[in-house]
C-alpha cells in the first residue's frame, strides 16, 4: 500500500486593511438582513394568531394569544441583544486607527542566520 500524494499547495491571500474593514461592515449588513427576516417572520406570527392576515379567520384563544405574545417577547428580547452586539461591532470598525505594520518582528525569509543575540 503506497501513501496518498498530497500536492504541495501554498495559497497566497492577500487582504488589505481596507479589505477587512469593508469585509466586516458586509458581515454587520448580512447579520442586519437576517435580524430583519425574524422580526418579520414575528410580526406575521402575531397577524395570523390575531386574524389580520388577508384571507384568514382568527380561532385563537386568549391563551393562544398569550403564549404567542410570550414568545416573541423572548425572540425579540434576543434580537435586541444581537443588534447591541452589532452596533458594538460596528463602533470598534469606525473607531478603529489600523495602520499597517511596517516592521514585522519575524526574520526575513532565507537563509536561517546560525547565532543569535542572548535573550534578555
Amino acid at each position: 500500500m503506497s501513501l496518498p500524494n498530497v500536492p504541495n499547495i501554498t495559497p497566497t491571500i492577500t487582504v488589505t486593511t481596507a479589505d477587512a474593514i469593508n469585509l466586516l461592515l458586509i458581515s454587520i449588513a448580512l447579520e442586519e438582513i437576517g435580524l430583519s427576516h425574524i422580526i418579520n417572520a414575528e410580526a406575521e406570527k402575531i397577524q395570523y394568531v390575531v386574524g389580520t392576515l388577508p384571507g384568514l379567520t382568527p380561532h385563537s384563544s386568549i391563551e393562544d394569544i398569550l403564549r404567542v405574545d410570550k414568545d416573541v417577547r423572548a425572540t425579540l428580547s434576543e434580537v435586541i441583544r444581537k443588534e447591541m452586539l452589532l452596533q458594538m461591532k460596528l463602533e470598534t470598525i469606525l473607531n478603529s486607527r489600523i495602520s499597517p505594520i511596517t516592521n514585522h518582528p519575524c526574520p526575513p525569509e532565507g537563509p536561517t542566520p546560525t547565532t543569535y543575540a542572548p535573550y534578555r
